[in-house]
Order: C-alpha cells, then sequence, then structure tokens
C-alpha cells in the first residue's frame, strides 16, 4: 500500500471523482438497467489504472478498514488523508454533474422504505466489497498476486446496485454519500450521516470476517496450504448467503438485470474466498465434486458445507424478505410451462454450471486460472437468462430451500424445494459422470496407484 503523497493524494482524488461523477452521470440520465455495469467498470479501471500510485481505495470504508487490518503503510494518518481527500473528490463530483446536468438528485430511501432497509443493503453490500478489497488485495495469500482484484473489486458493485440499490440507492461508499447529499443539500440534507456510519460499521464487521476466514492474518503466519473447516464453512457461509441474498432483492426489486447481478455475486465471492474452502456455495456444486472422486473433499466435509451452505441461504431469505416487509416469492414454473419444463431447465443448467467448476477449478492443470470466479459465475448469466421464464433459474439446492423457507409466511409449500433440489442434484451428478468421461487423465495417477 502506497503512503502518502502526492501522487497518492491524487490519484485517491482522481479516482473517486471518476467514481462519483460516473454515479451522479447515470442517476441523472436514469439509465436504470445498465447504471450499475458503468458505475462498476468506472471503479474497475481506476483501480487498475491508479492501484499502482496509491493503492486505489477510493473509498472512505475501504481506507478505514485498512487500516483495521494494519494494511496502511503509515497508519491512521494515511487513513485519514485519505479520507479527507476522497470526500473532497465526492463533494467536487457532486456539485459537477449537478452543473452539466442543472440538476440535481437526493440521497434518501426509495419510495416505500425507512432507514433500517437502507442499513440493511449499505451493511451487506459494504461488507462485500471490502470484504473483497481484503481479501483479493490485501491479504497475505492472494494480495499482489492475482489479475483479477479490479475486476472482483468493481463487480461487487453489480451485485449490490440492483437489488439493494432499488432500496437505498446502492452507495456502499461514505464519499458517495456524502458527494450526494452535499451537491443537492438546498433539496434536502442529512441522510449522508446515517449512510456513512452503516457503511463504516460493515468496513469493521468485514475485517472482522476476514480475520476469522484467514487467521494468519492476525498475526505472522504464513498463510496455510489448506484451512481448517471452521474457515472454511464460515467461507461457505458468507458465500451462500451473499448470493441468496443477492437474488432475493433483484427478484422483488423486478430487476432487469437480475441474472449478471447475480452472476457477479458469486464471482465476488469465489475470488475473495474460493482459495479457503473451494468457493462451493451450492450442495450440488458440492455434491458433484465429491462424486468426481479424487480426493478434492470428504464425504464428513461435504455434508459440513451443505448445511452450512443451507442455513445461509434460509438467513439470507428471511433478511431480504424483512426488507421487503414480508413480501417473498414462489418456487415452480413460471407462465405456461410445467413441472417437465422445470425438470429440464434444472437439470441442464445445473450440470452448465457444477460442469464447469469441475472442469476449471478441480483440474490438476486450471485452464484460466485468473478467470475462474468469472467463468462459474458466468454460468448464472447462462442459466438466468437462458431458463428464467420456465423454472426461475435456480440452479443451486440452498437457493431453492431458502426461497421456499421464506415463502412459508405467505402460505407457500415447501416441498418444492425438494423438488428442485432433486433435479438439481441430478444435474450435478451428470457434471460428475461426464467429468469422468471428458477428463480420464485426471484418474491415471489413482488408477497407477492402484
Amino acid at each position: 500500500m502506497a503512503g502518502i503523497s502526492l501522487a497518492s493524494l491524487t490519484s485517491e482524488f482522481v479516482g473517486t471523482f471518476l467514481l462519483v461523477f460516473t454515479v451522479g452521470c447515470n442517476v441523472l440520465s436514469q439509465n436504470a438497467v445498465w447504471a450499475g455495469v458503468s458505475i462498476a467498470c468506472v471503479l474497475m479501471v481506476s483501480i487498475y489504472a491508479l492501484g499502482g500510485a496509491s493503492g486505489a481505495n477510493f473509498n472512505p470504508a475501504v481506507s478505514f478498514a485498512l487500516g483495521l487490518a494494519n494494511k496502511m503503510d503509515e497508519g491512521w494518518k494515511q487513513v485519514g488523508a485519505y479520507c479527507g481527500v476522497q470526500i473532497v473528490a465526492g463533494i467536487v463530483a457532486g456539485c459537477a454533474y449537478s452543473l452539466l446536468f442543472g440538476h440535481e438528485f437526493n440521497l434518501q430511501p426509495s419510495k416505500g422504505f425507512g432507514w433500517w432497509e437502507v442499513a440493511i443493503c449499505e451493511l451487506f453490500y459494504t461488507f462485500m466489497l471490502v470484504f473483497a478489497v481484503l481479501n483479493t488485495a490485501a491479504s497475505k495469500k492472494l494480495g499482489g498476486k492475482n489479475q483479477f482484484y479490479g475486476l472482483t473489486i468493481a463487480f461487487s458493485i453489480v451485485a449490490g446496485a440492483y437489488g439493494a440499490g432499488a432500496v437505498s440507492g446502492g452507495c456502499f461508499n461514505p464519499a458517495v454519500a456524502i458527494g450526494i447529499d452535499v451537491s443537492s443539500a438546498g433539496a434536502g440534507f442529512g441522510w449522508c450521516g446515517l449512510y456513512a456510519v452503516v457503511e463504516l460499521v460493515a468496513a469493521a464487521l468485514a475485517v472482522g470476517v476476514f480475520w476469522v476466514v484467514r487467521p494468519e492474518e492476525r498475526n505472522d503466519d504464513a498463510p496455510p496450504a489448506d484451512y481448517e473447516l471452521v474457515s472454511k464453512l464460515v467461507s461457505e457461509f458468507l458465500g451462500t448467503f451473499m448470493l441468496v441474498l443477492t437474488v432475493g432483492l433483484n427478484v422483488l426489486a423486478e430487476s432487469k438485470a437480475a441474472a449478471f447481478s447475480i452472476a457477479a455475486a458469486l464471482m465476488v465471492m469465489i475470488n475473495s474466498t474460493g482459495d479457503v474452502s473451494g468457493g462451493h456455495y451450492n450442495p450440488a456444486v458440492t455434491v458433484a465434486i465429491l462424486a468426481s472422486g479424487r480426493d478434492k473433499i470428504s464425504p464428513k466435509d461435504a455434508g459440513c458445507y451443505i448445511g452450512v451452505q443451507i442455513v445461509g441461504a434460509i438467513a439470507a431469505a428471511f433478511v431480504y424478505a424483512a426488507v421487503h416487509h414480508g413480501k417473498t416469492f414462489a418456487l415452480g414454473p413460471v407462465g405456461h410451462h410445467n413441472w417437465g419444463g422445470v425438470a429440464v431447465a434444472e437439470i441442464i443448467f445445473t450440470f452448465v454450471l457444477t460442469f464447469v467448476v469441475l472442469c476449471v477449478a478441480t483440474v490438476k492443470k486450471a485452464p484460466a486460472p485468473e478467470f475462474i470466479g468469472f467463468a462459474i459465475g458466468s454460468c448464472v448469466t447462462v442459466g438466468g437468462f437462458a431458463i428464467g421464464k420456465v423454472s426461475g433459474g435456480s440452479l443451486n439446492p440452498a437457493v431453492s430451500f431458502g426461497i421456499a423457507s421464506a415463502q412459508i409466511m405467505n402460505g407457500g409449500i415447501f416441498y418444492k424445494a425438494l423438488i428442485y433440489s432433486a433435479f438439481e442434484l441430478v444435474g450435478g451428478g451428470l457434471a460428475a459422470g461426464v467429468f469422468r468421461l471428458t477428463y480420464p487423465e485426471e484418474y491415471e495417477d489413482k488408477a497407477l496407484v492402484k
């Protein structure tokens, strides 16, 4: 992490200015479908362009978390300098887009929502963003040793912009919140305080979980070759929780970019902690890996994984239902489609997802190590858009359990989760079988031992 210098402070100003200016231009252009992608992309290119100059924080919550985690070269002095520059840049950017468009917009909860719904959404997706920074850009094991850090950090915005953004506006950054609020002060001011406090709390929470998942970060130990089961289970719970929360918030917001947003959440969590637990976040994936053999996971660990995945999914489902005042949605055939259509859709596209996991993440020589998370996450984009209007595109028994559990509050029938899960596990089993046929070399060493 760079220290305090003219170069680093200029970098933080430029990156934060571009981020907040892009946010404002998209909102004032009423670019509902592509705004999240646009904002994520400006963050991504700024991270890659300016990371060498300042570490590319562009967010007081990120700087605060890096300070807590002892990742700043000049400690809290650097945190204060960075945060000050970021906030000034946010305000300048807010004034700039207001002048460009001739008007501004207020920072406030979306219609029908209040402070606590905003707090929940800002908390979890600021947490995701900061957690991605800590793991991919600042951890002993991954920091400075991968090329996907910028993509991962930026696409946490895509994950949160569409579902959570429909509730809170999707700031996930005190500089964004303050910049928007100050530039529109003539029409009302004050919400930035709540946003900023929640986002800083999320940053502290991200550091705490970071230390649990990667215990070597609390001391001088080197990263282990294989993490303890506790770290793996926390990773699996968290990844599944964020995935299902993103599913629910997108569906209930009727997002036009739901599949892409959900895929982004999966990619972010795989890139963040996939090296800890394998990044399954899906019982069908765990079953496929177990069934593929090669001692990639023990039956005991697989059972533990599946348990925490389901618990994480159910917890997330009740959170998204709470944010939407008890509103939920059901599993089942969509439109004129029937259960036969659901079976075909869920089996085939769960096969796609689990087969890609086996082929890119579990082979002896990964075909594209830097793109593993992107490749797996893209399977959700594939399936979500392809069969969303047939089965809803669950592709994951944990997702199915979560949806059905929350739906019980509104008279839903839980057994549909069992039907979906059966189809999805069949897809995972087929993937393991086809993998054995297409990658026989993965079993050659084992055959020679016998």
